[in-house]
């Protein structure tokens, strides 16, 4: 989500400070790659269970308390990496009763076991930490914890951490290819306030030091920058959808000083997204862990099963449009796109962040599908086009691997519009619909790849793809279609990075109605209606490419090369 915050932010002209990771010329570090790598310190483990049981002291901004990672062995060693920023200090690790030896560089920690640990076994070890976490400046652009207080005065208090990583909070293998199978979690806080996190709460636990804790269970595979917590004097209240596996429950948490506007902004979107989404995508992934929608200390995020609110309960994002068109004030944007991410980025999860088109795309193209649920199909149509304007086109939408980057920003309008090409080309909404109920299906509570996404919905549409999803992910230019009008003549080409480039379009060959060509590199003449001429041929806008007079090929040369596609 952190990427369309930016985005949006230079969209509606948030200082330029706040956009800084945008920056086209980053060096990878030793850091980034200890971060983003899967080496064999990393690969040597399978989480299966956290137990995160920390206490929270506002007043002193810090947090205290310990990790226990349960694991399997995936082979014999004898030394594993996990992950904690490095301003908050490790105070030991704990196996078998024993303090184990550790290392630290940068935010990686390395711990060495007393003898080798075999492979399949099942063991676990426990880290106790504390410190002072890293204080967001602007959540949710930059990560940290988020110290703010309501309107009456008392402490509203999370945490978001999507890119930069849940290791600026708490210990873990922090990487996405690696979900917990389950995870408990223990917040202890000032007993007169409230606590919110992930899954079901078990119990309360109250202290003789004046704080309670929380105890929360997700019953389901979570990634790390999903795990969260919220703080603050909250109003409750419950509800139900009677959904494709049955009774979903539905919680609501708002500031007691914000509940009189919540309730009826809230009710208006919840259930008519989980009837769309349900319907477009399949069965909501979580019902085990429910449904939760809770008011944040910043802007939003997609805290599974407990997805941050923070858009001051206006329509659009923030009041506004994204798309330009009127349709995006007709819904909550935060509320329809972070529970969009419950399906895509939740529980399909891209292994590494360079593929996160994958969560934000389909998620950005949700709120696409909630316009045709809500309006028709029509509205949905001028909704992805009004998207174009945004699209920077400025680096590749897929990052480079093995190092923590993300792509362009992009991958959010440019995503939605190529997801949108495909469900053209497919031409049978039914058919695309159950391509989408299916992704959801067979990598369900998953971790992908680019390469596993694109091959599935290349097979189970038909249709060869493989070149339009290298032309709009691995580089910055869209496809033009260069062409030239004589004597009755249509001649066109396509003008494109990727060779072969061979996706059909729709054009003007005669006036007030669109005709699908298949244009390739090579140039193609077909007839068209004398009303027909350079001034007045378009393209379908649906199809999200340049049209070019003539026939000089313009400089296509991206920012930065191609991304290598991956093989698996």
């Amino acid at each position: 989500m952190k990427k369309l915050f930016i985005l949006f932010a230079l969209v509606f002209s948030i200082p330029a400070s706040q956009a800084q990771i945008l920056g086209k010329n980053q060096v990878n570090s030793r850091a980034d790659s200890l971060r983003g790598t899967l080496t064999p310190l990393r690969t040597c483990y399978d989480i299966n269970y956290y137990h995160l049981d920390v206490k929270i002291d506002i007043d002193q901004k810090s947090i205290a308390g310990s990790n226990e990672f349960a694991f399997t062995a995936t082979q014999d060693f004898n030394k594993l990496q996990f992950d904690l920023f490095d301003n908050l200090k490790v105070e030991k690790v704990v196996y078998k009763g024993t303090d184990l030896p550790f290392t630290r560089d940068y935010n990686a920690v390395f711990v060495t076991f007393p003898k080798a640990v075999k492979k399949g076994s099942k063991d676990k070890f426990t880290v106790f930490y504390s410190g002072n976490p890293t204080v967001a400046k602007t959540p949710p652009w930059d990560g940290g914890f988020i110290f703010k207080k309501d309107a009456a005065g008392n402490p509203f208090v999370s945490v978001a951490c999507q890119g930069l990583g849940a290791s600026v909070w708490w210990p873990n293998k922090d990487h996405q290819s690696d979900e917990v199978d389950s995870m408990l979690i223990s917040i202890s806080i000032p007993k007169t306030l409230q606590e919110i996190s992930n899954g079901r709460l078990r119990n309360t636990v109250d202290k003789p030091d004046g704080y309670k804790q929380y105890n929360w269970f997700v019953s389901n595979p979570i990634n790390n920058y999903d795990v969260t917590f919220y703080i603050g004097k909250y109003a409750h209240w419950q509800d139900s959808y009677d959904g494709e596996n049955g009774k979903l429950s539905i919680d609501y948490w708002a500031l007691q000083t914000d509940s009189a506007k919540a309730r009826p902004h809230w009710d208006s979107d919840v259930k008519p997204m989980l009837k769309c989404f349900e319907y477009w995508f399949g069965p909501y992934p979580w019902y085990q862990d429910g449904y939760k929608l809770v008011q944040a200390p910043h802007l939003g995020m997609e805290h599974q099963s407990a997805v941050a609110y923070g858009n001051q309960f206006k329509p659009g994002y923030l009041g506004k449009d994204l798309s330009g068109t009127g349709h995006g004030l007709k819904w909550d944007f935060i509320t329809i796109h972070e529970s969009g991410h419950e399906w895509f980025g939740n529980s399909i999860t891209s292994k590494d962040i360079a593929d996160m088109w994958i969560h934000e795309a389909f998620t950005n193209y949700s709120e696409v599908l909630f316009t045709e649920c809500t309006e028709n199909k029509a509205a949905a149509d001028e909704y992805v086009i009004g998207l174009q304007k945004i699209i920077r086109n400025d680096i590749p939408i897929i990052g480079p691997y093995g190092v923590n980057k993300e792509g362009s920003g992009d991958m959010y309008p440019k995503g939605a519009n190529m997801i949108s090409i495909i469900r053209q080309l497919v031409n049978n909404d039914e058919k695309f619909r159950q391509i989408l109920r299916g992704l959801n299906k067979t990598f369900y509570h998953q971790t992908v790849t680019s390469a596993q996404i694109e091959n599935y919905i290349s097979n189970q549409s038909g249709l060869k793809l493989g070149k339009i999803f290298d032309q709009y992910l691995r580089y910055t230019k869209i496809p033009v279609l260069e062409y030239k009008i004589d004597n009755g003549n249509l001649s066109y080409r396509w003008i494109t990075d990727v060779k072969d480039f061979d996706m059909p379009v729709r054009v003007t060959l005669k006036t007030g109605a669109y005709t699908l060509i298949k244009p390739t590199n090579d140039w193609k003449t077909v007839k068209v209606d004398a009303s027909i001429n350079t001034d007045n041929f378009k393209q379908d806008p649906l199809f999200y490419v340049n049209l070019k007079k003539g026939n000089l090929r313009p400089d296509l040369q991206s920012f930065s090369g191609p991304i290598a596609r991956p093989t698996s």
